[in-house]
């Protein structure tokens, strides 16, 4: 089972009050203006909580319901829904106009990351030619044009009391109707009082933030800390990219001997995962993050889990041994966030020692594709999910920095909106991408002010992006390893 603190606190059963059942629909009253609609054949309906649904537990509702030759009318005070047998006929009346129940005015939400993206527009990096090039598609959030807007919940995943996630989906289709009209701070106060509040962020978050994906030693690093104090330019968080651990980016760490192995650190993702210091850069790296913190810093540090623990990290053994297995054998430990057990011990064995030690909260820098050992769950929303539960063990406020990962991922904030491109174009397109995803709930965004690569130094662009990012939720400098970075 899981550890205690890694479940959240879920009320998901709707009153009885509140529920009618009418030939193959179960119609849920969740406010004047908001309606759950589920159609079963079967009449099988999911009562327990989602991954992006965890509140149905509302008082009883003022409404009333009658039944006509060929439909159900259910009147709040406020709209009335209209439910028919065949349910493209289904309509909202609204301020005196019957409306489709669909998004086809929708305003848009947001999408997953940015990564490979130029001026809200994808393109083909030069290695994966078969793609081609095409616009972000932001989705869809609560906040229409004409007033209604529709959120599909049946391809969530179940979230069990015992904060497992079940394999279990919906039978048949799960939405809800969002009736708010142009009452578009309502229809988000529906949407968090049914997926959860914003958790508050620390108030550190909120200053100017310093990252580069660069290969530091802890003596460049401080020299670089210095710079910024005899310029008076504030600092309150320090990122310390993926090269805290070894990986492929140093030519000396290329190979790692032990009992006779020789394994390379290179080829497909297998430099990218690493969870032990890199010694040649950070000979005491508790002495670095206590002088970091010295000079009233917070530390995140960049994970990329995907490769799971091999034989040559530090805490392998302790990890092997807490899932049973024999040190010994030397075989890889897989990344599995469908375990339970993986889970507890990924977070008790190897990130926990290391809050201990100084490190506030993680980046985490999921690239690495939606699939799990379960059908259906994205890796990226399990990480968000339980980092942010366990971050807020020994925290006053949660705090992870990683990528959106669908309705309700506003429970874990901050968002990391990818890797963006220098570009005049990407910068024009970040303020509407930040904005329309408040129409989901979403609005702690970090993006990479200055951007992180596939353009030039530029200075004129720079100084507008710092402004952009004044004026941004998060302002975090950061860029990659070189004036001109192409991959």
């Amino acid at each position: 089972m899981l550890d205690r603190h890694l479940s959240a606190t879920t009320h998901p059963r709707a009153s009885s009050e509140n529920v009618i059942v009418w030939q193959d629909y179960r119609i849920t009253v969740l406010g004047d203006r908001l309606f759950r609609l589920e159609q079963s054949p079967s009449r099988r309906f999911r009562d327990a909580a989602t991954q992006a649904v965890w509140f149905r537990n509302m008082p009883a509702q003022a409404y009333t319901a009658e039944e006509s030759k060929d439909a159900l009318t259910v009147t709040t005070q406020s709209c009335k829904l209209i439910v028919k047998a065949n349910r493209t006929d289904c309509r909202i009346v609204l301020g005196g106009k019957t409306l489709a129940i669909d998004n086809r005015a929708n305003l848009g939400g947001t999408y997953r990351t940015l990564d490979e993206c130029n001026g809200g527009t994808f393109v083909c990096p030069p290695w994966r030619k078969d793609e081609v090039t095409h616009p972000v598609d932001l989705g869809n959030g609560v906040c229409s044009r004409n007033g209604v807007a529709v959120y599909e919940d049946a391809g969530s995943l179940t979230l069990g009391e015992d904060g497992e996630v079940k394999p279990e989906r919906g039978d048949g289709t799960d939405e809800y109707i969002f009736a708010y009209g142009d009452d578009y701070r309502g229809a988000l106060r529906a949407l968090y009082r049914i997926t959860g509040s914003v958790p508050m962020i620390p108030r550190f978050a909120l200053g100017n933030w310093w990252s580069r994906y660069y290969v530091y030693t802890d003596k460049e690093y401080l020299r670089l800390l210095n710079r910024f104090d005899e310029h008076q330019i504030p600092l309150t968080v320090a990122t310390v990219d993926m090269d805290w651990h070894y990986s492929t980016r140093m030519e000396d760490d290329l190979h790692i001997t032990e009992k006779g192995r020789n394994t390379p650190f290179y080829g497909g993702n297998d430099g990218w995962t690493g969870y032990s210091w890199n010694k040649r850069l950070f000979p005491d790296y508790k002495k670095f993050l206590r002088e970091v913190k010295e000079k009233n810093l917070h530390v995140t540090l960049n994970l990329h889990p995907a490769d799971g623990v091999r034989w040559w990290e530090d805490c392998y053994g302790e990890m092997a041994r807490a899932l049973g297995r024999d040190p010994a054998t030397g075989e890889q430990i897989k990344f599995d966030i469908a375990s339970p057990d993986f889970i507890n011990a990924y977070f008790s064995v190897i990130h926990k020692p290391y809050e201990r030690d100084g490190v506030d909260f993680w980046w985490i820098d999921w690239q690495q594709g939606s699939k799990s050992g379960m059908d259906g769950l994205d890796p990226l929303w399990a990480l968000n999910h339980y980092h942010t539960l366990d971050n807020a063990v020994g925290h006053g406020a949660p705090l992870i920095m990683s990528r959106y990962c669908g309705v309700g991922a506003h429970r874990y904030p901050l968002g990391f909106s990818g890797d963006t491109y220098i570009t005049w174009d990407t910068l024009q397109y970040l303020p509407k991408f930040t904005l329309t995803a408040a129409n989901v709930g979403y609005g702690w965004w970090s993006h990479d002010i200055g951007g992180h690569y596939h353009g030039a130094k530029d200075d004129e662009l720079y100084l507008r992006h710092v402004q952009f990012g004044v004026f941004n939720p998060i302002n975090r400098l950061h860029c990659c390893n070189a004036e001109v970075c192409t991959k």
